[in-house]
Order: structure tokens, then C-alpha cells, then sequence
């Protein structure tokens, strides 16, 4: 089986951050209802908090494509990716007790290897 390039993973996660950050931004309380729970998605609030969330997630994946291709800077913006998706997993560990189990388990699942992949994909694009 062929091992991915680092340059592919990095754009393949790049593009997905944006995807989500657009979709967080287009339904903030659907996609809030899955990880915070149906009662925690509706306050208003909450829905602002997702969207700026969104913002993040859609900025820092154009960010990555964009200089993506740039030896000194690409692998620092992948880096910075990584380190939002383990706060990411961090927070949703910390606040587990007013979640429902399956998003605790989806959030921490996804950011957690999102974390790890980025990390790794900065590593080796710094070294490339």
C-alpha cells in the first residue's frame, strides 16, 4: 500500500478544516447539537460561539493552502493548526461532564488525530 505524501495529507486536512469551518458557519446549531448536545445548541450564544469557531476553522485552512508550497512558513501554519486541534480535544476533555458521551467521543476522536496529523505533517514538511 502507498503511504501518503506529507504535502497531500497537509492539503487534504487543510481542505477539510476549511469545509468544516464553512458548514460550522452555515449551521452553526446543527452541527453544535451533535457536540454539545440538542439543549446546549440552542442558546443563542452558543450558535455565535460556533460561528466564530467557523471563522477559525475555514481562516486557518485557507491559510494552510495558501502557503502551503512555502518551506519556511507552511510548515509554522500546519503547526498552528495542530495546536488549535489539540486545544480542541483538550477543552472537550475538560468539559465532558455537560456533553453527551458521543460528541465528547466524536470531538475528541476527530481533533485528537487531527492534532497528531498535523504535527506530524508539519515535522515532515519542515524537513522535506
Amino acid at each position: 500500500m502507498r503511504s501518503i505524501s506529507p504535502r497531500r495529507g497537509a492539503f487534504l486536512l487543510a481542505a477539510g478544516r476549511a469545509a468544516l469551518g464553512t458548514v460550522v458557519l452555515a449551521a452553526p446549531e446543527q452541527v453544535t447539537s451533535r457536540w454539545l448536545g440538542e439543549e446546549n445548541s440552542k442558546l443563542p450564544v452558543v450558535a455565535d460561539l460556533a460561528r466564530s469557531l467557523g471563522v477559525r476553522d475555514l481562516a486557518l485552512g485557507i491559510a494552510t493552502l495558501k502557503t502551503l508550497d512555502d518551506p519556511a512558513i507552511g510548515p509554522l501554519v500546519q503547526a498552528a493548526c495542530a495546536v488549535a486541534d489539540a486545544v480542541d480535544a483538550i477543552a472537550t476533555v475538560l468539559a465532558r461532564d455537560a456533553l453527551p458521551r458521543k460528541g465528547v467521543y466524536g470531538t475528541v476522536a476527530v481533533a485528537g488525530a487531527a492534532a497528531v496529523a498535523g504535527f506530524y505533517f508539519s515535522h515532515r514538511l519542515a524537513h522535506a
